[in-house]
């Protein structure tokens, strides 16, 4: 037998498409707000008791000194070295993503390079914003393809220069500092690279500065390396040696500076730097999981680096399996 409130029932989803204790819930909405149909917009639906992150002290300081031994370090490339440090303190570490949360309970842990202006007032060091790399080129191996530019300091009056290099395939990164901007020391500075990598070396990519001139195109020649240009007023051709010279300035020169006076000292630490750099610091372009010599020695031909990558999570998160299989 049908009762008169089922019949009530259905009626109002007939009518409404909700049912009869909702249209009671927005009628007492409506007469505590005083008649106003305000009163029954949506409000937050957040819980009133949240969960908070408890890590422990240790790990939070962990956090704490390596964003400060190396500034403004990602998440995804401080978990491998946190997590060093909890399987050596027998501690569970955190993911990526939790890493991060981490960091902003901390307020950031962001540091900032400053300059003195002339009024004798410390002022944050804006920097330039990285283009992308263009389309239509791809390097298919190492040594394909070497992006060379130079990043140009004046200390008190003196000028300063970083030349540097990367393959763009293995990520393998290089620089140097010196007085001089001459094709001489760009030639010098190439032989030592070539020492380096352990790949030969089929093309070469440059701006058109001075540098890239003279001395170092006849050494190309005799090597028999191709040397390509960028356009003029172009940087995103060479894109992978621009973003190397914004990752350089941001995580080592804004901070050593001042040892630009005494090149060998700031060579020996930048030295230093490179090999964290190469064989510690996971790039971006491996899924945060392999350093550029990890990926130069795993690397087979016929290979591509998403067939030895983990995949990546549908839902916009890092990714997320605990191992790597190479």
């Amino acid at each position: 037998m049908i009762t008169q409130t089922a019949i009530r029932r259905t009626e109002t989803l007939d009518a409404f498409k909700v049912k009869r204790r909702t249209l009671f819930n927005w009628k007492c909405k409506l007469k505590q707000g005083g008649g106003k149909l305000e009163a029954l917009n949506p409000k937050s639906r957040a819980p009133k008791l949240r969960r908070k992150r408890a890590w422990g002290l240790l790990i939070i300081e962990k956090i704490r000194g390596l964003r400060a031994e190396h500034p403004n370090l990602g998440k995804d490339k401080l978990y491998p070295l946190l997590k060093e440090f909890c399987d050596q303190e027998k501690l569970s570490c955190p993911r990526p993503s939790t890493i991060g949360r981490l960091i902003k309970d901390l307020g950031g842990l962001r540091l900032f390079p400053t300059r003195i202006t002339g009024t004798g007032r410390l002022t944050p060091i804006k920097q330039t914003p990285i283009v992308r790399k263009p389309k239509g080129f791809k390097a298919e191996y190492p040594g394909h393809c070497i992006g060379l530019d130079t990043i140009e300091e004046i200390i008190q009056g003196s000028r300063r220069y970083v030349i540097t290099c990367e393959d763009l395939f293995g990520r393998f990164a290089f620089a140097w500092a010196t007085k001089s901007h001459a094709s001489k020391a760009a030639t010098e500075f190439f032989a030592a690279f070539r020492l380096l990598f352990p790949y030969p070396v089929t093309f070469v990519l440059t701006d058109n500065g001075s540098e890239w001139k003279k001395h170092f195109a006849v050494a190309l020649l005799k090597l028999q390396i191709t040397h390509y240009h960028t356009y003029p007023r172009t940087p995103k051709m060479n894109a992978h040696i621009e973003r190397f010279n914004r990752t350089i300035q941001e995580e080592f020169l804004n901070y050593h500076k001042g040892l630009l006076f005494d090149l060998d000292q700031f060579n020996i630490k930048l030295m230093d730097w490179l090999i964290w750099y190469n064989t510690e610091r996971v790039h971006y372009a491996f899924g945060n999981h392999l350093t550029p010599v990890q990926f130069l020695l795993s690397w087979r031909p016929m290979e591509t680096v998403m067939s030895r990558l983990p995949a990546e999570c549908k839902n916009g998160w890092p990714h997320t399996r605990d191992c790597f299989i190479l």
